[in-house]
């Protein structure tokens, strides 16, 4: 090797350190984080996933009575219904991969929902809201989330055993029973249950929700009383929801007038009414309800689906998405999948997930914005219990495939 003149030597220590003086001066600047991108066709570690929103749904979310704070921002003070249920329905789905210390965490919850049951009135029912020590039930009582309760309850019974399995049922079947009796289905607009005692609405997702539970409590107690609710909510929805041009079903028929329907299209509307039909297709011995279900599914992917960006779109006139009800497409396609073994429907499960994983999951907190773009831009402040519980639901069912 070759030795430099001492000159040389001289003349490039004195550049060093006019370099290094003009780089002392300049402000030094912060990268923001960056989210890991997930490589297309790589192994994703759903379970792994899953875990980590759990924790940090503890670590924010959680409190010492057991339900969940609202969000962290605007409602920390409350507990929502359909969040705490969501929650639970996530922690079934773990325990439903063999991961039983989340039994705890899903009992405990069911315990603290009492507090939000109405025990004044002989109906019973669930109000929407408390505060975080159980106290202050009251106002409106909701049509979808007392039957996604009565959902989530049945999948929770399944995942245990004794009293609590019992405890279970029986929750299920009064919210199943606080349906047939609250008044929310009448004649207005043909038939249909409205969204809330306010009646303000007759959206599709509470009603397919509610032909949901009605299928499932026929499914497992034989009561031909569900089975007729069943038959009507669905001959309803069909008849009055369903867009014969897209394929896909409205949004909700307003309360206010002569009842004007409102054609935007939801994801998860239809990921509801996917589920059903699947449901339809088994309990009532109709093989025409999968070939239904299977053409929503394609048509859910026609419509409601960003190919750019490979994730189902919040509805037809949102930029942003939201990873409780955009997560709710993934659930319906793992339903197919798992009816049909076509692989192509698991394909738009995990490609959905794994654009809200870039898009909605803050890197260094492990939690999910409310709403933000496909691109990651325009997140929204708020952190949900019902996203993050969402996101760990459908990431522990992927891990199994």
């Amino acid at each position: 090797m070759k030795t430099l003149p001492v000159k040389y030597l001289f003349i490039m220590l004195m550049l060093f350190c006019i370099s290094c003086k003009k780089e002392s001066t300049q402000v030094p600047v912060t990268p923001p984080p960056v989210e890991p991108p997930v490589v297309p066709g790589a192994p994703v570690d759903y379970l792994k996933l899953a875990k980590e929103t759990h924790t940090f749904t503890v670590n924010n979310l959680l409190t010492a009575s057991y339900g969940y704070r609202a969000n962290t921002t605007s409602h920390s003070n409350n507990c929502y219904e359909w969040y705490n249920v969501s929650q639970i329905y996530a922690d079934a789905a773990m325990v439903g991969i063999g991961e039983t210390s989340y039994l705890a965490y899903m009992n405990s919850t069911f315990k603290f929902m009492e507090n939000m049951w109405d025990k004044r009135d002989l109906r019973g029912g669930y109000f929407a809201s408390v505060n975080l020590d159980g106290s202050g039930a009251a106002g409106d009582k909701y049509v979808d989330d007392n039957a996604l309760s009565g959902m989530v309850y049945l999948e929770a019974a399944e995942v245990t055993t004794g009293a609590d399995k019992q405890a279970y049922l029986a929750k299920a079947k009064a919210c199943g029973d606080w349906l047939i009796s609250s008044g929310l289905w009448d004649n207005v607009y043909g038939g249909g249950f409205w969204w809330n005692t306010a009646k303000p609405e007759k959206p599709t997702q509470t009603n397919g929700l509610t032909l949901q539970l009605f299928l499932k409590l026929y499914s497992l107690t034989g009561d031909t009383v569900y089975r007729d609710w069943a038959i009507q909510v669905n001959n309803w929805i069909n008849s009055k929801m369903f867009d014969i041009n897209t394929g896909l079903y409205i949004w909700k028929i307003d309360g206010a007038g002569e009842g004007t329907k409102r054609n935007d299209k939801f994801t998860y509307d239809n990921a509801i009414m996917v589920e059903a039909f699947l449901l339809y297709s088994k309990i009532m011995n109709d093989p025409s309800y999968l070939t239904k279900a299977q053409n929503l599914g394609r048509a859910m992917n026609t419509t409601l689906w960003n190919a750019v960006y490979k994730g189902y779109v919040f509805n037809t006139a949102e930029t942003r998405i939201n990873p409780a009800w955009c997560a709710w497409g993934s659930q319906a396609m793992i339903r197919l999948y798992e009816t049909d073994k076509d692989p192509s429907w698991l394909v738009y499960a995990k490609e959905n997930i794994n654009r809200l994983n870039i898009a909605n999951r803050n890197a260094t907190t492990l939690g999910y914005y409310f709403f933000a773009g496909f691109d990651g831009q325009s997140r929204s402040p708020e952190i949900e219990t019902v996203d993050q519980a969402w996101m760990q639901r459908l990431q522990a069912l992927l891990s199994k495939y």
